[in-house]
């Protein structure tokens, strides 16, 4: 399955791309924003999303100190439009706007806070609709709270409530993500009495570690290990994985060796796709940019205890035709091995022609064994093409072998056959 569109966005737009997507769109449902606790501002500053509440061809730019209670105003906030530079000060809400951009301008916003270069990802003039992005200064009254060079003690971590797990189905299987924010509270690094290590869903392949991780995360398959100690504050572990699908359901079981303190699950709806937990408080639809999700909450979830959701009216690939080829291509091959017990054991081209029956029975087996493989998730898919091509190739020599005259039978074996 090609990688979907959302790994891309993840890889790029780093942990809160999607949490800002899903949660600040259109001014979502409020009761909603509060059951989810809202991601760390820094981690949003400089990410554009687009909006449908501006006029076209519209920026907006908020000015922020720490968190989104401090608005900094009357600020100067630069946009490069292209070779083009504007300038905007920002109103009493922080916010600067720019109108009337050129469609497809390569933009970026900047603003210089106290010493520090506030810079956007760059990004293009939308042609419909507007652009909001928030640039995040640094809080420098607050001063460290923590001593990260101290020895490490022993205790415990959680796995904080802007985590989220997200679902992303297609038409060959399901992408799974978890997005783990793993917090130590302490103000000393924490050395946990267990690993930190969990594994991926039964049927999960292609388990890998997303940039933007710490780099204490790593996976073996399908098994993750994040190595301590754990620095007081956060540790980002980003997970991808991809689960096969062979109906239109699919359940997801997970356990983690932390403590989740507030579940929350986010699913890309496609067709009628639905979202089924009883550990779910709370669930809505939510549209944005022309595509609809469905975000889920839940309470605390203990340590060890699994996250159980069952995902309906999945999109898949029935698997009937493909067995029923593969029933046939069994009814033809003995029927093969049959007709091939007439030819004479002493004549050297029926020994040959033997041979070749047995190459072709063990190959289609090996190709039996390798489908049922790649339907329960034991073999990659770039491997399953590769093996397959493989043996194809192979059963067709050995087809038009056994068709050609050197091995055929003799005229009068042919003419039994016949008769």
């Amino acid at each position: 399955m090609t990688p979907p569109r959302l790994r891309d966005c993840l890889q790029s737009a780093g942990v809160c791309g999607l949490l800002v997507l899903a949660f600040f769109v259109l001014g979502g449902p409020v009761a909603l924003r509060a059951q989810f606790q809202m991601p760390d501002a820094k981690q949003m500053s400089g990410i554009p999303r687009p909006v449908t509440d501006l006029p076209d061809r519209t920026v907006s730019v908020r000015l922020i100190r720490g968190d989104l209670s401090h608005n900094i105003a009357d600020f100067p906030v630069e946009l490069r439009v292209g070779s083009e530079v504007r300038t905007a000060k920002t109103n009493d809400a922080g916010r600067a706007e720019f109108g009337s951009l050129p469609a497809g301008a390569k933009l970026k916003a900047v603003a210089v806070v106290d010493g520090e270069r506030l810079e956007s990802e760059e990004f293009p003039a939308p042609s419909q609709g507007g652009i909001r992005l928030m640039l995040v200064a640094t809080d420098k009254s607050k001063g460290p709270a923590t001593t990260p060079d101290a020895p490490a003690v022993p205790g415990q971590v959680v796995i904080g409530g802007q985590s989220r797990i997200i679902v992303e189905p297609g038409e060959e299987g399901v992408a799974l993500y978890y997005l783990l924010d793993v917090q130590n509270n302490a103000r000393t690094p924490i050395q946990p009495a267990a690993p930190f290590e969990f594994d991926m869903p039964a049927g999960a392949t292609r388990t890998s570690i997303l940039e933007g991780s710490s780099q204490q995360a790593s996976n073996k398959g399908p098994h993750v290990v994040v190595q301590g100690p754990f620095a007081p504050g956060r540790t980002l572990v980003q997970v991808a994985s991809e689960m096969p699908v062979d109906s239109g359901s699919l359940q997801v079981t997970q356990t983690f060796p932390a403590t989740f303190e507030q579940l929350g699950v986010i699913v890309k709806k496609t067709g009628g796709t639905k979202l089924v937990s009883p550990q779910f408080s709370r669930q809505q639809d939510m549209t944005a940019s022309g595509e609809t999700f469905i975000a889920a909450a839940g309470g605390t979830v203990p340590a060890g205890q699994p996250i159980v959701f069952t995902l309906d009216d999945l999109p898949h690939h029935s698997w009937l035709p493909r067995w029923i080829a593969l029933t046939l291509a069994g009814v033809l091959l003995l029927g093969g091995a049959w007709m091939s017990r007439r030819d004479d054991d002493n004549d050297t081209r029926g020994d040959e022609r033997k041979r070749l029956i047995a190459r072709r029975e063990k190959l289609f087996s090996d190709l039996v064994r390798l489908e049922h493989e790649r339907r329960n998730g034991k073999v990659a898919e770039p491997r399953y093409l590769s093996r397959r091509e493989e043996l194809v190739a192979a059963l067709e020599r050995i087809y038009g072998a056994l068709d050609s005259d050197d091995i055929s039978p003799e005229p009068s074996d042919r003419s039994g056959l016949a008769a």
